[in-house]
């Protein structure tokens, strides 16, 4: 996406030395070191910035504060084996075992975990966590009943194929997979909550990541974009079916900013895209 127009990312950027954005492909192995890096120098910063709007064992899944246990679109819970993809401090994973779910939480970042764990024991709920990246799943064939990603791992795996192969092979036939992105259309669009963010400035069909590079080249943090389309695609060829796609509205009331998400914005176009799945078979 378009470089934000205030740097809310100091620490990191920093530390791993970033210097300027760049256009050029990223392949897969770029994107796991960058990914793992960057959330690692964030990680301070992004917990003190959102752990009270996500809470310590809550299921938050999007800015605009839509939460599962309203929703309900991970059905019956209780007695599941449920993978949270990119969990972060596993807040998501928490709540579920809270439901009584047998949940395990994934991420590409020690210090993402680190904070998952601590906050695991301030709670009294621990989960099991795993170290690894969307692209490259440690787990057996058909292991879980349901993989759900809250704004994780996904946009950050270069091969979004290979993940959602990687999903298919780990989910029990029928298994659900549902997760949450930002919306694709916000790719060109500012990085900004304010008037800036209303302008649009680059093609929705240019899948270029967004590339931050230090002063040697090396990657420091990459995203990447897929249109609506290139997702529904994906997840056909992958053998997930499409059940719902939910773009939320910016609920009344609601005046959090979370970076780029903001009312003003979410009046207008939609922030969050939820894409809800299963594999085939019973």
């Amino acid at each position: 996406m378009a470089a934000p127009a205030e740097d809310r990312h100091a620490t990191a950027e920093r530390v791993l030395g970033t210097s300027k954005v760049v256009k050029r492909r990223v392949d897969a192995a770029e994107s796991r070191v960058a990914s793992r890096v960057w959330w690692d120098a964030d990680a301070d910063d992004y917990q003190a910035e959102h752990a009270d709007f996500l809470g310590a064992a809550e299921f938050v899944w999007c800015p605009e504060g839509l939460l599962e246990r309203d929703l309900g679109l991970l059905g019956e819970v209780k007695g599941q084996r449920i993978l949270e993809m990119g969990c972060g401090m596993a807040a998501c994973a928490r709540w579920l075992a809270a439901e009584g779910a047998l949940a395990v939480g994934l991420d590409v970042s020690a210090g993402m975990l680190r904070h998952a764990r601590q906050a695991g024991l301030d709670c009294g709920t621990p989960v099991p966590l795993v170290q690894a990246s969307g692209d490259q799943l440690p787990f057996a064939d058909n292991a879980f009943d349901t993989v759900c990603s809250a704004f994780g791992a996904v946009p950050f795996v270069a091969d979004i194929g290979l993940l959602l192969r990687e999903v298919h092979r780990v989910l029990k036939p029928g298994g659900r997979w549902v997760f949450a992105v930002t919306h694709p259309m916000r790719w060109i669009f500012p990085d900004d909550p304010g008037e800036a963010g209303l302008t649009a400035m680059q093609s929705y069909f240019d899948r270029t990541p967004y590339l931050e590079v230090d002063e040697d080249g090396n990657p420091t943090y990459v995203e990447h974009h897929r249109t609506l389309g290139d997702y529904i695609r994906e997840l056909n060829l992958a053998g997930l079916v499409l059940t719902e796609l939910l773009e939320p509205e910016w609920p009344e009331g609601h005046t959090r900013e979370w970076g780029q998400w903001s009312p003003l914005r979410g009046e207008l176009f939609p922030g969050t895209a939820i894409f809800c799945c299963h594999k085939a078979g019973q």
